[in-house]
């Protein structure tokens, strides 16, 4: 490290993009040449690895292929690889045997854990960090407990905010599905018989299959204003939506153009549900008609008005928005599968990050840059960096990179690209906000990236 202790990279949160990110630094590291590592800390709130535990729901599967994980697709050969995984807990063979590209969640949070346990990182679990400022040429992270990291960058990877409606006040029994299990665990002994699942996406319906399962004497109601359940799109050519190389296309494309395309292609990830589920669900309902014994109900076209807790359970009063009429639903238990939302970033970065509610403008390389340092794209810099120091978002670029944005699609190569722009800025490269695929001033050899997907 330099002589003032000053980090090349401080990590804010340490869930599966930071985690590729310092996979990416310890590779880094053993290769360079001497005096050319990268110095780097994360920092993260939870006080051991974890990734959504409380959606780990028995049988659930990946939505993305297995080689979507933290290294293969900008380091085949990496140690960190779902094969080596695999490998390293003798599974490699029976899971060939499977033939699927989809692992269970749980196996994969399996994966995410041991990556995590035996990666080379400076990882301090069980502190937040409470505010970073810029003082001369550092960014100066300060750590609730008293610690005060001195670093030129950082990676903001504190993930998503739980979106929940206006009506709904959180408690032992109206819960975000964010937190199922544990809340499931706590849940007052329950005495009406009933849930009720608001929301229309892979998680809700994930929910309602399990409330279904695993209480069997009680009815689940699934509330959504759409009419039905919508299947995901995950045919070849949409999935391209996903690929590394539409970055780089739909970072460079016109803002409304850009825009058009994120909306047309909502359905590969936005409240839609894999159709097999959906095909089970619909079974499930059918043969309860059959049979007069009706535990699962369909509350399509509708919206909850209201809900009001009691002393053993909770009223959920459900409109349905075709006829109008409301009818109020005692139930033991409110799951708002209602998604999420980028995390605010003011709170932490304070003046080097544009007001919340203002559009965020990010270079390609996912540096942060205040609204008003140029137009969309530009490649400028601002407020979250100088040219000496620099945000970079790990999550919450949506609107200039595209759908992977917040999902675990990209989490490699972008965990390259972002160490890739640290040591060329590092270098005094004038291309700071560019993500350069030849290789740069010191004969370092190109990074390649995959760019496409089967499915």
């Amino acid at each position: 490290m330099t002589g003032d202790d000053t980090l090349d990279v401080v990590g804010i949160g340490f869930g599966p993009a930071n985690l590729a990110l310092a996979i990416a630094i310890e590779e880094h590291n053993r290769s360079c040449a001497p005096g050319e590592e990268v110095h780097a800390a994360f920092v993260e709130r939870q006080d051991a690895f974890g990734w959504h535990p409380g959606m780990l729901l028995e049988g659930a599967t990946m939505q993305i292929a297995f080689p979507k994980d933290l290294a293969t697709f900008r380091n085949p050969s990496s140690e960190y690889t779902f094969f080596q995984y695999l490998f390293a807990r003798g599974r490699l063979v029976d899971f060939v045997n499977h033939q699927t590209f989809f692992p269970t969640r749980l196996e994969f949070h399996d994966y995410l854990s041991w990556a995590a346990d035996r990666v080379d990182a400076d990882v301090r679990y069980g502190t937040s960090v409470t505010a970073v400022r810029r003082v001369g040429d550092e960014l100066v992270v300060q750590c609730d407990d008293g610690r005060v990291l001195h670093t030129r960058n950082v990676a903001v990877g504190a993930g998503l905010q739980q979106r929940v409606p206006e009506w709904a006040r959180l408690s032992a029994r109206c819960f975000h599905n964010h937190d199922f299990l544990g809340r499931m665990a706590e849940l007052p002994r329950p005495t009406h018989g009933r849930f009720a699942v608001l929301g229309a996406g892979q998680s809700a319906a994930e929910v309602v299959q399990y409330l279904h399962a695993h209480h069997p004497h009680a009815e689940v109601h699934s509330i959504f204003s759409r009419y039905g359940y919508s299947p995901a799109d995950d045919s070849p050519y949409a999935n391209r939506i996903f690929d590394p190389e539409a970055v780089d296309e739909l970072h460079r494309a016109p803002a409304d153009e850009r825009a058009r395309l994120l909306a047309l292609h909502r359905s590969t990830n936005y409240s839609v549900v894999d159709l097999e589920l959906i095909e089970e669900l619909y079974r499930t309902e059918y043969a309860e008609r059959v049979s007069g014994h009706r535990r699962l109900f369909m509350r399509r076209a509708s919206t909850i008005d209201a809900a009001v807790e009691t002393a053993d359970g909770i009223e959920v009063t459900v409109r349905d928005g075709i006829d109008g009429i409301a009818d109020t639903l005692v139930c033991d238990a409110l799951v708002l599968a209602t998604g999420f939302r980028p995390a605010p970033l003011r709170p932490l970065l304070g003046e080097l990050a544009p007001d919340d509610d203002a559009p965020r403008v990010v270079t390609r390389d996912y540096r942060l840059v205040s609204a008003g340092a140029g137009t969309d794209g530009d490649d400028g810099v601002g407020a979250a960096d100088d040219g000496r120091t620099a945000v970079y978002l790990q999550g919450g670029t949506e609107s200039t990179h595209g759908i992977t944005s917040s999902l675990l699609s990209n989490v490699a190569v972008r965990s390259g690209e972002i160490l890739h722009s640290v040591l060329a800025r590092r270098g005094g490269s004038d291309a700071l906000a560019r993500v350069d695929r030849t290789a740069d001033r010191r004969d370092r050899p190109a990074p390649t990236f995959a760019v496409s997907e089967a499915r």
